[in-house]
């Protein structure tokens, strides 16, 4: 499969404790600190996903810290 490899759920969405996104091969168990969205599909659909959904870049400690 290559990164461009639109045929299936080559890729999942994972997200970390801080609310930060990325996207991880789904036949791989996620990275140490990251977990599964429950999100996969074809890399290009998934990055679609982040970028629909990660409105906001702040890490979740700096935006709580913002609202106080």
């Amino acid at each position: 499969m290559t990164d461009d490899d639109e045929s299936g759920a080559g890729y999942k969405v994972v997200v970390n404790d801080e609310e930060q996104y990325s996207i991880w091969f789904a036949d791989q168990q996620s990275p140490a600190g990251w977990r599964d969205t429950g999100v996969t599909g074809s890399r290009t659909d998934c990055l679609a996903w982040v970028d629909a959904n990660w409105t906001d870049m702040r890490p979740l400690s700096l935006r709580g810290a913002a609202a106080h």
